[in-house]
């Protein structure tokens, strides 16, 4: 595989995602959710749960260095897991094309810059490794705030709405009666909105934070043709890809 091409299993998960343009938005969501393994840093217990692919971010002077973004609230315990151990894998079915991808990597939180965990992140991207997707988006001087804030913009109003609720797996104080007065949906307010709109938009929007895997190896696997495949990719030192195939 060429250092400078996107590789190719970056390509099957966009071909893949693209048999779903005719379809309903329902059957795309469906295909875009994933699975994100981490391990809990007081036991050697993995802790897995479902997340939505957003995007892939690449350097503009390295496509061959996909990283992959979802998004999370700063406040889960993921965030704990993945600062002592960022060694996480997403597991991802794509039900349209019989096509699994388990996706291993270095994963970062990024969230707000007045947050006090930002330094963790800034800790990560200061130590990246010069073959990561990372280092090299540190050199074209991406804007990880600039993007933060454009991801969390495109959300549904309901769906900006959960980075208002109390921290995620804590007590439910008060119960479902309580519950049900959690802002069900926000809007960016105007200037003529209320300060209870304008807390609820600060107080979302700085829950809210990105989540990225900076991928090491991948193995894919396609069940759709006969007989099955499967490849294995890793991240050489250069930063290119390279693949064998193994038994399915």
């Amino acid at each position: 595989m060429s250092a400078l091409t996107v590789p190719r299993w970056k390509t099957a998960i966009t071909n893949a995602l693209s048999e779903y343009q005719n379809s309903t938005a329902d059957a795309f969501h469906r295909a875009t959710v994933v699975q994100l393994a981490s391990i809990d840093p007081t036991t050697p217990v993995p802790h897995v749960r479902s997340h939505i692919f957003r995007e892939f971010i690449s350097p503009t002077s390295k496509p061959f260095l996909p990283l992959f973004m979802t998004t999370t609230d700063i406040r889960t315990p993921k965030t704990a897991q993945i600062i002592s151990n960022p060694h996480v894998q997403v597991a991802w079915w794509i039900e349209g094309t019989q096509e699994q991808f388990r996706i291993s990597g270095l994963a970062s939180a990024i969230p707000a810059l007045t947050n006090d965990l930002y330094k963790h992140f800034l800790h990560n991207v200061e130590h990246a490794a010069p073959n990561s997707a990372v280092a090299a988006l540190k050199e074209e001087n991406f804007d990880w705030e600039a993007k933060r804030r454009e991801s969390f913009k495109s959300m549904s109003g309901h769906m900006k709405a959960t980075w208002c609720r109390p921290t995620p797996g804590s007590p439910l104080v008060g119960g479902e009666e309580e519950a049900k007065k959690w802002p069900v949906k926000l809007e960016e307010p105007g200037e003529d909105a209320d300060e209870e709109a304008k807390k609820n938009w600060e107080t979302a929007l700085g829950n809210f934070a990105l989540l990225i895997v900076d991928p090491t190896d991948v193995d894919y696997c396609e069940l759709g043709v006969l007989p099955n495949r499967r490849t294995r990719f890793w991240k050489t030192n250069d930063g290119s890809w390279d693949s064998e195939a193994v038994v399915p």
